[in-house]
């Protein structure tokens, strides 16, 4: 890759190392609330819809970057293990609006409960006090360049 030469060297090596270690954080934040069945695809999903009251089959692939046959898939799938429930749209009765069931809810919150313990109990047990504030201010940086 040809990098810009008006880039410091600090700032390349700082962009390759963040996005590594994003990368591997996030695998592991997943993993500490894997659930057996079913597959990390499926786990994006419930959680897209977690915050809405009904989202058509053809948002949650846009959203997902998948194709809409593979949601519908994965949407069946879902529905299947009384996570999700489909109904009609009210202001278009031709559509279906898909929206987590009562049990689906409450994955969500168990994954969002063991990922938070997972990482709260690594930033305990491995790191000092001032690595953990280091963290934090390290989270004030990062927070900075996603607004634009």
């Amino acid at each position: 890759m040809n990098e810009s030469p008006h880039l410091s060297p600090s700032a390349v090596q700082a962009s390759r190392e963040v996005r590594t270690v994003i990368g591997r954080l996030r695998r592991r934040i997943l993993n500490a609330a894997e659930a057996e069945d079913i597959t990390f695809g499926q786990e994006s999903v419930l959680t897209r819809l977690s915050g809405s009251q009904g989202v058509t089959a053809s948002d949650l692939a846009a959203a997902e970057g998948v194709r809409h046959q593979s949601m519908t898939a994965t949407v069946a799938s879902l529905a299947a293990l009384g996570l999700v429930e489909r109904h009609p749209d009210p202001d278009d009765g031709r559509r279906l609006l898909i929206a987590l069931t009562p049990e689906g809810h409450r994955r969500v919150e168990e994954g969002r409960q063991a990922r938070q313990e997972w990482l709260a109990g690594e930033l305990q047990n491995r790191c000092t006090e001032e690595e953990r504030q280091a963290v934090l201010a390290a989270m004030t940086v990062l927070e900075r360049l996603t607004h634009g």
